[in-house]
C-alpha cells in the first residue's frame, strides 16, 4: 500500500533492519528523525504514519510528540515499538520480537486504512447534513474479555473503567459473542492452554470478519505468526494491560465510527452514525409509512421496545448496535431520547415478534462497565398493529406497556 506522505521514523539510535523492510514493501519513503526533533518533524514532513523506537531517550519528548500527532487531521497513526511503560492514549503498541518485518507492515497497513477512511469521510461530509461523532471513540467501544484465572476480575475492572466489557469464561461462550456483537477488541487472558490459545487465534485469523480486530494476549508467548495485523502480546499487571491495549481498541472503535458515518452519508443522513440505527426523524417517517401501508394492504407489523435505566446511556447504545447487527434487512429501529430502543418487525405477528425480542434481550444482558455495574437488563414490551391503530397510538400503547412492566 502506498500513501500520500512518508513514514516518519523516530529514534535516537541507528535504524533497525525491520524498518528497512518498509522500503521493500513499498511503504516509503521512510524519513528519520531523533526524539528531540520529532514534534517539529511532524509539521515539516507531514507524514502518513509515525513509527517510534522506545529504546531510551524518548521520555522527555514522548508526551509532546503524542499531543502533536493527536492534533493532526486526518487520523495520523502512531506506532510505538517495544514500549516498556504505559503508552499515551494514541500510541499503538508494537513488539519487534523475532524481528519479523511482516508484522510491522501488517500493523501499518491496517492503521493506514483507518487514515484513508477518515480522509474519505472528511471529503464527503459536505454532501449531506451528517455530524461526525465527537469525543473519544473509546467511550463507545466494547471489548470481549476471555479468561478464567485469578487475574480475570482485576482485568474486567481495569478494562471496564475505560470501555464496555463482555465477559466469557470459555472459548465457546466467546464464539457466541463474536457472532452477535460488534466488538472493538478481544483480550485473551490466562486460564487456557497454549494449544487452545493457538486454535482460537487461528480461527480468528481465518475469518475475514475478525482480521482487523485488536487481539491482546496476556498470558502466553506466541510461538507462530497469525494473519491478525493488530495481534499483540501485553503481559503484566491488569492496569498496564488495559492502558496499553486501549490505543488499539480506540483505533478500531474509530474505524467502526467512521464506517457508520460513511453509511449515514450514503443514506442521505437518515442513519445515526453513533448507533447505526435510523435517526429519530427518519424513524418517525418510515414508521408512519409502514403502518399506513400495512393497514391498507393487510399483513402483520409488530413493534418491540427495549427500555433501559436512563442513567445508563451506554446500555442503550450497546443494545442499538446489537439490533443494527442482528435485525433483518426488512426491519428498522431507533434509539430514543428517553433511553429506550424501538425496533419494528415488518410482516411479523405478535408471537414471532415476542420470541425475537426475547432472544435479542438475552444478548443485551452481558455488558458491564467499571467497578459498579449498572443495571443493563432491558424492560421489554412487544405489541402488534391492530386495524384501529395509528402509528402514534401503537407507540403510546407500547410505552404504557413498558411502564406497567417496569413498575
Amino acid at each position: 500500500m502506498s500513501q500520500a506522505g512518508p513514514i516518519l521514523f523516530v529514534s535516537n539510535a541507528d535504524r533497525p533492519p525491520f524498518v528497512g523492510a518498509l522500503d521493500e514493501a513499498r511503504l516509503f519513503p521512510v524519513v528519520d528523525t531523533d526524539w528531540a526533533s520529532a514534534a517539529r518533524a511532524v509539521e515539516e514532513v507531514q507524514p502518513a504514519a509515525i513509527l517510534a523506537a522506545m529504546h531510551g531517550g524518548h521520555e522527555p519528548h514522548l508526551a509532546a510528540l503524542a499531543r502533536k500527532i493527536a492534533e493532526q487531521s486526518p487520523y495520523l497513526p502512531f506506532v510505538a515499538v517495544d514500549a516498556a511503560g504505559t503508552l499515551p492514549h494514541n500510541a499503538l503498541p508494537f513488539s519487534s520480537r523475532g524481528g519479523n518485518p511482516d508484522r510491522l507492515i501488517a500493523r501499518l497497513r491496517a492503521a493506514l486504512r483507518v487514515r484513508t477512511l477518515h480522509a474519505t469521510v472528511l471529503r464527503r461530509l459536505p454532501e449531506v447534513k451528517v455530524a461526525l461523532p465527537q469525543g473519544d471513540p473509546a467511550r463507545d467501544a466494547t471489548v470481549l474479555l476471555i479468561g478464567r484465572g485469578a487475574a480475570y476480575p482485576a482485568l474486567s475492572v481495569a478494562l471496564g473503567e475505560r470501555v464496555g466489557v463482555v465477559g466469557a469464561l470459555s472459548i465457546e461462550a466467546a464464539a457466541k459473542h463474536l457472532n452477535t456483537r460488534d466488538l472493538d477488541g478481544v483480550v485473551l487472558a490466562e486460564g487456557f492452554t497454549a494449544r487452545v490459545t493457538d486454535a482460537f487465534l487461528t480461527v480468528l485469523a481465518e475469518d475475514t470478519r475478525f482480521r482487523s480486530l485488536p487481539v491482546i494476549v496476556t498470558a502466553h508467548q506466541l510461538t507462530q505468526t497469525y494473519d491478525l495485523p493488530n495481534l499483540e502480546l501485553i503481559p503484566g499487571e491488569p492496569a498496564k494491560v488495559a492502558a496499553n491495549a486501549l490505543p488499539l481498541i480506540r483505533q478500531h472503535a474509530m474505524e467502526a465510527q467512521l464506517s457508520r458515518t460513511l453509511r449515514s452519508i450514503d443514506a442521505g443522513g437518515w442513519l445515526d452514525p453513533r448507533s447505526g440505527l435510523l435517526t429519530v426523524e427518519a424513524f418517525a417517517r418510515d414508521f408512519a409509512k409502514a403502518v399506513e401501508q400495512t393497514l391498507a394492504r393487510g399483513g402483520g407489523l409488530s413493534v418491540a421496545r427495549f427500555a433501559f435505566d436512563p442513567g445508563n446511556s451506554r446500555a442503550q447504545l450497546d443494545a442499538a448496535r446489537i439490533l443494527s447487527r442482528l435485525m433483518r434487512q426488512m426491519d428498522f429501529g431507533v434509539a430514543q431520547k428517553d433511553g429506550s430502543v424501538i425496533v419494528v418487525f415488518a410482516e411479523t405477528d405478535f408471537r414471532t415478534a415476542h420470541m425475537i425480542a426475547r432472544r435479542l434481550s438475552a444478548v443485551m444482558r452481558h455488558t458491564s462497565n467499571g467497578k459498579h455495574e449498572m443495571r443493563s437488563d432491558p424492560v421489554v414490551s412487544v405489541d402488534s398493529l391492530s386495524p384501529s391503530d395509528t402509528a402514534r397510538s401503537l407507540l403510546a400503547r407500547l410505552s404504557a406497556d413498558a411502564s406497567r412492566a417496569a413498575s
